[in-house]
């Protein structure tokens, strides 16, 4: 039987590691400030510790994996394209840390704005309505960031978070636990409102972050999205739009009225998801937000 290989390595060998590996992350372009990222959560090592490169003195550090286990998963990133956050198994967002796998699309720093959007519409919204309570949908959960994000801001609500694949509720559950929100947030397997039928008309929101993207845009993106990321959580269909408008035509029958309809978009989608709105006849107070660079990125309405 062969032995195991040894987790705890010398200070000075996993300073001599992360050098070579943020000189390979420059020569492939990748952000060498992922090593850190790495080294945090494989290593447990603060950012203090590696900016000003104390560990390198310490005896002894204990790794998650053997260290020849982490060279090969960096050299995946570099070589591969596989995203960092996938050899974690976690990403940041907003104050969590959530669980990620290849089920599910890696939560965006510009979709933690859904949270903050939807909050400010709830006070916007007429006072009578307590918006803050009642039903919630996060359609399209993947990860479960959107569902996670409506339970902490809305303590009162009752948030329901459907997926069609059965791998990534598995995540977006242990999300829940994890952050011991579960007992807030009920779980469904289907398709957008489908599972929820039997709650017409009585949600106070809903927020979606569906597949936008061009079918034949898809394939351009990234090589750390397209051969990395699953597809079903980016293919929007021909305009990048069958999903954004899916939602449209079917969420008037489930929301109240004065109920919250946001959705995340692409850019250049902004005016015609407005003029679907419009057309549709059921919303009202139409207003499209910009993200933190600027990009006209999400759509708000009103249900009449």
């Amino acid at each position: 039987m062969v032995d195991q290989q040894p987790k705890e390595i010398s200070g000075l060998r996993l300073w001599q590691w992360r050098k070579a590996a943020i000189q390979a992350a420059i020569a492939s372009d990748v952000s060498p400030a992922e090593v850190d990222w790495l080294l945090q959560e494989v290593a447990g090592l603060d950012r203090l510790a590696l900016r000003l490169e104390s560990f390198k003195d310490w005896p002894q550090i204990s790794l998650q994996l053997p260290l020849e286990e982490l060279e090969a998963l960096w050299q995946r990133r570099l070589n591969d394209r596989l995203p960092v956050q996938y050899i974690t198994g976690v990403t940041p967002w907003r104050q969590f840390k959530i669980a990620v796998s290849p089920a599910v699309l890696i939560p965006r720093p510009e979709t933690e704005c859904l949270i903050d959007i939807a909050v400010a519409a709830v006070r916007k919204g007429r006072e009578n309505l307590c918006l803050e309570q009642g039903h919630w949908a996060d359609l399209g959960t993947g990860s479960g960031a959107i569902a996670l994000g409506l339970a902490d801001a809305f303590k009162e609500a009752t948030i329901h978070a459907v997926d069609c694949s059965e791998q990534a509720l598995l995540i977006a559950q242990k999300n829940a636990q994890n952050l011991g929100l579960a007992d807030r947030i009920r779980f469904y397997q289907g398709y957008w409102w489908e599972p929820l039928q039997s709650l017409q008309g009585q949600f106070s929101g809903m927020v979606s972050n569906p597949p936008y993207i061009p079918t034949s845009i898809v394939s351009t993106l990234q090589r750390e999205v397209v051969n990395h990321e699953p597809h079903l959580a980016l293919d929007g269909g021909a305009d990048g739009l069958d999903c954004i408008r899916h939602l449209i035509a079917t969420s008037p029958a489930y929301l109240r009225s004065g109920g919250v309809w946001l959705v995340e978009m692409m850019a250049g989608q902004a005016d015609a998801v407005r003029e679907m709105l419009q057309n549709q006849g059921s919303y009202c107070n139409i207003e499209i937000y910009t993200d933190l660079a600027g990009i006209e990125r999400f759509a708000l309405a009103y249900k009449l």
